[in-house]
């Protein structure tokens, strides 16, 4: 430990453990007589420092919350032994390395908070296999495409923003039937909307915006019976807003500011509810204010894109011709 300002650890020297400032203890459920350390909660201590290998025997915890610190290095494989994990936090510190395959090995773990770190490279696969309730991986360094057993993932809520992935959206996304909030904004993202989206009926949080998608947004987009955030902003789409979307029963507040849609229809420019917030500006509907140039917009919706044959909704793309080699007649 190289720092603790708050003097969290003050009290953290002798053999009773249990009386350690943000560790508690729990009866062994093996032997009621003993006390054993179930959970270490450091939340916003300001504690400088690495995780201990150490922090591997302490096989009874359950949770982990060190959220707000100055922690960094990774995390040590040792954790791996912590079968009992049930919540795992470290948002909010300086961990670095690729994603820390630890977590795959806990069989109990609900609740994966990885945010505001350095983390890098890819998601295993995995990952989405593990029955849990919640995961954020926002504000790192991930990169890669987004696996496609996300289909399988059992969350309710699961945060891609601020990362570099790159790819499509993976159609098994209308598998995710306990779904209620997914947030993949500012990433590399791209191409077209996958037609399952519209299958995730008890979204209420989706957010999308500052990628790179294009092409037309899917009628089915309707689909999203209990949605209350919609942010589509910061990308290429073109073609009309479907009308439907802008009367959805729980919509409060629709952004799609920032594309090329050309068209949008009054439902969206006045709402039936007024407590509706609608965010058209940057776009290239004409007769609306704030709206992008005709030159910016020629360059966009001259060449529209064929959802069809996109590959990210599982089209084919055109082949292109390969030009015949000239021969040479032998002289």
């Amino acid at each position: 430990m190289y720092s603790d300002p708050k003097n969290i650890t003050s009290n953290w020297f002798g053999p009773n453990v249990c009386d350690y400032k943000g560790v508690y203890c729990v009866r062994a459920m093996d032997d009621p007589k003993l006390k054993v350390v179930a959970g270490i909660d450091l939340n916003h201590a300001d504690i400088a420092g690495y995780l201990p290998v150490e922090l591997g025997l302490l096989t009874d915890v359950a949770l982990i919350h060190l959220n707000s610190n100055r922690f960094c290095g990774i995390v040590p494989e040792s954790l791996s032994e912590l079968t009992l994990m049930h919540e795992f936090d470290v948002s909010n510190n300086w961990f670095v390395g690729d994603f820390p395959k630890v977590v795959l090995s806990w069989p109990s773990v609900k609740y994966i908070d990885l945010r505001f770190n350095n983390f890098e490279g890819c998601l295993p696969p995995e990952l989405f296999e593990k029955d849990l309730d919640a995961l954020f991986l926002n504000d790192n360094r991930f990169t890669c495409n987004i696996p496609e057993t996300i289909g399988k993932s059992t969350v309710s809520v699961v945060t891609f923003a601020n990362n570099k992935f790159e790819g499509c959206i993976p159609r098994s996304i209308g598998k995710m039937s306990n779904l209620d909030e997914i947030i993949f904004s500012n990433n590399n993202l791209g191409g077209c909307f996958p037609q399952e989206i519209g299958l995730l009926r008890n979204v209420t949080i989706f957010d999308v915006s500052k990628n790179s998608f294009m092409g037309s947004l899917p009628a089915n987009f309707s689909g999203f019976e209990k949605v209350d955030i919609l942010d589509i902003s910061g990308n290429k789409l073109t073609g009309s807003v479907p009308e439907d979307i802008c009367k959805l029963p729980s919509l409060s507040s629709f952004k799609f500011s920032y594309n090329y849609f050309s068209e949008e229809h009054m439902a969206c420019i006045k709402p039936e509810r007024k407590n509706i917030v609608v965010d058209d500006s940057g776009n290239c509907v004409a007769g609306r204010m704030k709206q992008k140039t005709d030159k910016e917009c020629k360059q966009v919706v001259s060449n529209p894109v064929d959802c069809s044959k996109d590959k990210c909704t599982g089209g084919s793309p055109p082949k292109q011709n390969t030009p015949t080699p000239h021969r040479v007649s032998p002289t």
